[in-house]
C-alpha cells in the first residue's frame, strides 16, 4: 500500500518502548489513512508508538464536520473526506506531514496536550531558525504574524492518536487560494523556505525529530 519505508526501531530500557520513525517519502493519502487507522484498530497495550513522516501528492481533505462551502474551486485535486477534527486543508508536495501515532493513555497526555506538543515543537524548531512563531487560542496551528506556518488535525480512538501535523517547507501555496483553508476565509499560508529556515523536507525532518519527541515525552 505504499507506506511501508525505512524504519528506525530502538527501545528504551524501561518498561515503555521508544517510537518506531518512519520516513515514508511521498505516498498517496487514502492508503495511508487507511493504514493509520488500521494500526490503531490493531494495537495493543505493548504495541511501540509510531511516527510518520512523510508528504503527499496533491489533495484537499475535510474533517468530520467541515463544510463544503470552504472548498471553492478544486479543480482538479481529489478531495476527501476524512475522519480527523478540523476544517478543510491542502497537502501537497514540498509538505512535511507528521503523523504521530501515540497511545495517549501510556504516555499521559491529554488531547490538548497532544495539540500544545505538536504547535510548541513547530515553534521551537522555527526559533532554531530565528523564525519567530506562534500559536492562536481557538485556532489550532502555527502563525509567523498573520500566516499561518502549520495546521493539526487529529483523531484519537481506542485512546491513541492518528492524523497530525502539515508543516510548510517548500511548496506551490497556489492550492491554498482555492479553499478557505481550515475554514477561514482570507487565510495566508507561508513555509520555512520563504522564513529562512530548511529548504527541503529531509532537513526539515532531520529538525524536527528530536524536538517532537521531547515535546511528547516520548522516551
Amino acid at each position: 500500500m505504499g507506506v511501508e519505508a525505512s524504519t528506525v526501531t530502538t527501545r528504551a530500557s524501561g518498561a515503555v518502548p521508544r517510537p518506531v520513525i518512519r520516513q515514508l517519502g511521498r505516498v498517496e493519502y487514502e492508503p495511508t489513512w487507511r493504514a493509520m487507522q488500521r494500526f490503531t484498530d490493531e494495537r495493543g497495550a505493548s504495541t511501540p508508538d509510531e511516527i510518520w513522516f512523510l508528504e503527499h501528492p496533491p489533495v484537499f481533505t475535510l474533517g468530520m464536520n467541515a463544510s463544503s462551502a470552504h472548498v471553492l474551486a478544486p479543480g482538479d485535486i481529489p478531495v476527501v473526506q476524512i475522519d480527523r477534527g478540523g476544517q478543510v486543508t491542502y497537502h501537497g508536495p514540498g509538505q512535511l506531514v507528521v503523523y504521530p501515532l501515540v497511545d495517549l493513555r501510556r504516555a499521559q497526555l491529554g488531547v490538548r496536550d497532544l495539540v500544545t506538543a505538536l504547535e510548541t515543537s513547530v515553534i521551537d524548531l522555527a526559533a532554531g531558525f530565528a523564525i519567530e512563531a506562534h500559536s492562536r487560542r481557538g485556532a489550532p496551528g502555527v502563525y509567523v504574524d498573520e500566516k499561518k506556518l502549520a495546521s493539526i488535525g487529529i483523531r484519537v480512538r481506542r485512546g491513541a492518536s492518528y492524523h497530525g501535523l502539515a508543516l510548510n517547507v517548500a511548496l506551490d501555496l497556489e492550492p491554498f487560494r482555492r479553499i478557505n483553508p481550515c475554514g477561514y476565509q482570507g487565510l495566508e499560508m507561508t513555509q520555512l523556505s520563504e522564513l529562512g529556515g530548511p529548504a527541503t523536507l529531509a532537513a526539515a525532518a532531520a529538525a524536527l525529530q528530536p524536538i517532537l519527541l521531547r515535546a511528547l515525552g516520548l522516551p
